[in-house]
């Protein structure tokens, strides 16, 4: 099994990323989608980042971005992962890869509101989808739950990174529950958008963690049919 992803999003600042990457997750990720309370800018970014260790993962935060804007960002400061949050079409993403495509994983973040709508993953060929709750006004850091039901049935499309409404509180659970490839959190350990509450975000990758070393016990301990 590979090692669990566990990103603390929306990190706007610098003391949140230090915590971040001493309670043991796995990214931190810089929204550069000017129309979010969480929006950080490159240069801010960048200065954050050349502070932190190189062993916790940089994800920068797209909205329907072009092209010249995220290289304008990368110009700035090493990302590790890109992550589209927006309606970007297939065609407008280049998974890790391709020959005109980026040099680093890609992860399309998805909108979900019914079971039927998940077909609309095949038409995606990205390294991970990140499930976030769908809000008419709003792309992502809502607070709502994701149905976890539907997240399972979209494991069927490639690796799932679970968001929406995950909490100290629930996060163990929603592993056990949806068994994914990773798990995302913004508001579930804030103060207020953008100002991260320490103690949850050290509470949250504790139990993720819990949850991801469960559920690689639980796999192990089935045994081989002959």
């Amino acid at each position: 099994m590979e090692a669990p992803f566990i990103k603390i999003c929306g990190i706007t600042n610098l003391e949140d990323a230090l915590c971040a990457f001493k309670s043991g997750a796995s990214a931190v990720g810089f929204n550069f989608y000017s129309g979010s309370k969480r929006y950080i800018t490159p240069r801010r970014a960048a200065e954050i980042s050349a502070k932190l260790s190189r062993s916790i993962a940089r994800a920068g935060v797209f909205v329907n971005a072009a092209r010249d804007e995220i290289d304008a960002v990368r110009s700035e400061m090493k990302l590790d992962v890109l992550q589209f949050h927006g309606d970007e079409a297939p065609e407008e993403i280049f998974p890790k890869g391709f020959p005109t495509g980026y040099d680093i994983p890609v992860v399309k973040a998805v909108h979900i509101a019914t079971a039927e709508q998940l077909l609309l993953l095949s038409r995606y060929s990205v390294d991970a989808f990140l499930l976030d709750s769908f809000s008419p006004n709003e792309f992502g850091g809502t607070g709502k739950t994701f149905d976890w039901a539907i997240a399972r049935e979209a494991k069927n499309f490639g690796k799932i990174i679970l968001s929406g409404g995950l909490t100290p509180g629930n996060v163990e659970e929603a592993i056990a529950f949806v068994q994914p490839f990773g798990v995302d959190v913004s508001s579930g350990v804030e103060f207020s958008p953008g100002i991260k509450d320490h103690g949850k975000i050290r509470d949250f990758v504790r139990n993720a963690q819990r949850g991801f070393e469960a559920m690689k016990n639980h796999r192990t301990s089935i045994p081989l049919q002959s």
